[in-house]
């Protein structure tokens, strides 16, 4: 039988090759940004040489090193303690302290990185409960060796102030309440690094991955005026968020919240109280001010124009002048 003539080759359609190549183009993008933003924790120390510059210390508590910043005067009676919110750190209050060194030389000022958070890092315990900050500050106070505090927090700060007021009354001087949490919340915009880090898998792939542009655009985001958040500011909350642990400490943190569980009790507060708000707050909206003012026996608000979700760092100085003026009307 004569011999067939061999098939001719199959010509793949020109569509499937641009296909093939348009994939593979793709998948070496993918590839850039991937090294590109990979982004792995980083060790305590070598975050140390920028963020813990003096008055900066470390303290041994509850099984780990807490960093805080303690100045003024040891005598003063009252000191203030300023707690910051979710995923920030002591720094947001140094605007703060800087004018109230200045303006108020006699008032010693702590604040304080809590667990989970900045320089202090993971909880050993991994127990992020406002039950277990409430004892943190507890054991803090204790070993500070402060009898009275006046206490101003913002956000998950202020929550903690508010709830530590009703668990301890004979211990807060008074309290400030920036932007803070506690009723169920109905925010008119997240964060993007929030809605991440509570979305299954793609908060895992944050271990590994953390574009800068990402945590820029959250960071913008609870400002009032986008562009008053600094690039310095902005590196800030980057390189936290990679300390060794902070970011599993912030997915545990999310899980275990419970919003507004103690807000029946906030009518029960008795000390003097100052509500402080940015009226473009769009995580904790201007309603919760007013709803603070209302629970709150004889309080007073003071509504910033123009500010955010944290105006003690967007305009220290317009932030801070209703608590100077407040502070005068505290009897010694």
């Amino acid at each position: 039988m004569p011999n067939q003539p061999d098939a001719e080759p199959r010509q793949a359609p020109a569509n499937e090759g641009r296909g093939w190549r348009l994939l593979g183009i793709a998948l070496m993008l993918a590839a850039l940004v991937f090294a590109a933003t990979k982004a792995p924790d980083r060790p305590l120390e070598t975050l140390v040489q920028r963020w813990a510059l003096p008055p900066s210390e470390f303290i041994e508590l509850q099984g780990q090193l807490v960093h805080l910043r303690d100045v003024g005067p040891r005598g003063d009676p009252t000191p203030l303690l300023l707690l910051h919110g979710t995923s920030d750190s002591l720094h947001t209050w140094a605007g703060w302290v800087e004018r109230l060194q200045k303006q108020l030389p006699e008032r010693r000022v702590i604040t304080v990185d809590l667990p989970g958070f900045g320089l202090t890092g993971p909880s050993a315990q991994e127990d992020y409960r406002n039950e277990a900050y409430l004892t943190f500050l507890k054991r803090l106070l204790q070993k500070l060796d402060i009898k009275e505090v006046m206490l101003a927090g913002n956000s998950l700060g202020g929550e903690l102030a508010w709830q530590y007021a009703l668990d301890h009354p004979e211990q807060v001087r008074a309290l400030i309440l920036v932007d803070a949490a506690g009723y169920a919340m109905a925010p008119l915009d997240v964060p993007l690094g929030f809605a991440l880090a509570r979305t299954p898998v793609l908060n895992r792939l944050g271990d590994v991955v953390l574009p800068r542009a990402l945590v820029a655009r959250s960071v913008r985001a609870v400002y009032g005026d986008p562009n008053r958040a600094s690039p310095e500011v902005i590196d800030r909350f980057f390189e936290l968020t990679l300390r060794s642990g902070n970011r599993e400490a912030l997915r545990q943190r999310l899980s275990q919240m419970t919003p507004g569980s103690r807000s029946a009790e906030i009518k029960g507060l008795r000390a003097p109280t100052l509500i402080l708000w940015g009226e473009q707050d769009r995580l904790i909206p201007p309603q919760f001010a007013e709803a603070f003012a209302k629970d709150i026996p004889g309080a007073r608000l003071a509504l910033l124009p123009g500010l955010g979700h944290t105006p003690q760092q967007e305009d220290p100085q317009a932030s801070l002048a209703p608590v100077l003026s407040f502070l005068t009307t505290l009897k010694p």
